[in-house]
């Protein structure tokens, strides 16, 4: 019978071993799983709080989750109060607050489990001094406490926070094989599946979700990014503006989603919840709320990189290679007025842009400077004068 551990997909040797650690009661305290973007290493760490905060225990029928209860019901759509996930809240950095917030709360009971769960991404981004206010809880948390920290690599995090935990190495995931098991997943075709995880930065939980939870929406979202791509050259300054206003309002649409059906549970629950729980569940939903409106930021500026990377494709007269392959026509009349140089400018514009993202600069300001950039590289007078051949 499946277990928590099934939708662990491309990583079956993680798989196995966190299976085998539930059902022979063997789950440490602290885990590190480190591995690229894309590797599913946050959907682990949501089946792991699954089969350890399932009600059944580890000798139920499905390995410690038995996948219809409350408790995982909860866990599976990232709702439970005591499984708690967070992210950087400083510039590229973990605030010390956001350590000292988690090392308080790991002292309190827990609300609804017999345990609390902490997922913590992007931990290789702990400086010394956030680092240094977790090592005591990270070495021994309360007994009912379970810590999962997300990293790159080993080599990424401070020596003293590795050596506190069960390091769980991802492995890379080729792009043909994850658009197949988005295609196996989804039922869309393999072109359709690639162009998933081309416009979800390589995650397969996220490409699997743009098809199987948003498909109409997500595409519809798509298109209109590669419209505003093909359109630059005749745009001109309003234009890109409004261009700008549309697709902030479209990116934040699945935010706006998740921000009413927050609401609506607070207003379920507020009755039969304490002050102090009720505020526990506020901030985990201010913290999903900050995540969903960054992936969708994020999901923007992947689409605009995907088509300025099929573009480049062009240039180096391997069309075959294009990812975006219902606008195959117009990417091939945009290669055909510039060169790699130009491109390179132009994906270098988009990093820049999702680093301003994720140092809180303001989106509207991020996308504006990146759309006129990429104009201007692509088809401005600050380009050289090279073709493709």
């Amino acid at each position: 019978m499946a277990d928590a551990f099934e939708n662990i997909l491309g990583q079956p040797q993680v798989r196995d071993f966190l299976r085998a650690s539930v059902r022979s009661e063997h789950v440490t305290h602290a885990y590190l799983f480190t591995g690229p973007t894309g590797s599913n290493k946050t959907l682990a760490a949501y089946a792991l709080a699954q089969a350890v905060l399932c009600p059944k225990g580890p000798q139920g029928p499905r390995g410690g989750a038995c996948g219809a209860c409350g408790d995982c019901g909860r866990i599976m759509r990232r709702k439970h109060p005591d499984v708690h996930y967070y992210e950087p809240g400083g510039a590229n950095t973990y605030l010390i607050e956001q350590i000292r917030e988690i090392v308080n709360d790991a002292s309190l009971a827990p609300i609804q489990a017999q345990k609390k769960v902490y997922i913590i991404d992007r931990a290789d981004l702990l400086g010394t001094a956030s680092a240094n206010a977790f090592l005591k809880t990270l070495e021994e948390p309360p007994d009912n406490v379970l810590i999962i920290l997300l990293g790159r690599t080993r080599e990424a995090m401070l020596p003293t926070i590795v050596s506190r935990c069960q390091v769980v190495p991802f492995r890379h995931i080729p792009v043909s094989e994850a658009a197949g098991i988005v295609s196996q997943n989804t039922g869309a075709s393999f072109d359709l599946a690639r162009i998933a995880i081309e416009a979800c930065g390589g995650s397969i939980t996220r490409g699997i979700e743009f098809l199987k939870a948003h498909g109409n929406e997500r595409l519809a979202f798509r298109s209109e990014v590669l419209e505003v791509m093909a359109s630059l050259p005749a745009a001109d300054a309003w234009d890109i503006i409004g261009y700008v206003r549309r697709l902030l309002e479209l990116s934040q649409a699945p935010a706006d989603e998740l921000r009413a059906l927050q609401e609506s549970e607070i207003a379920e629950n507020s009755d039969f919840l304490a002050r102090s729980a009720l505020r526990q569940v506020e901030a985990r939903n201010k913290r999903r709320l900050t995540a969903k409106t960054r992936e969708g930021l994020m999901q923007t500026t992947a689409i605009m990189a995907s088509w300025l990377r099929d573009v480049m494709v062009a240039c180096a007269g391997t069309a075959e290679l294009i990812v975006n392959t219902d606008r195959r026509e117009a990417i091939l009349a945009v290669a055909a007025r510039t060169d790699a140089a130009r491109l390179a400018r132009g994906l270098r514009a988009v990093e820049r842009c999702d680093r301003a993202i994720a140092y809180n600069v303001s989106p509207e300001t991020c996308l504006d400077t990146l759309l006129f950039e990429v104009k201007e590289v692509l088809h401005g007078s600050g380009s050289t004068d090279q073709r493709c051949p």
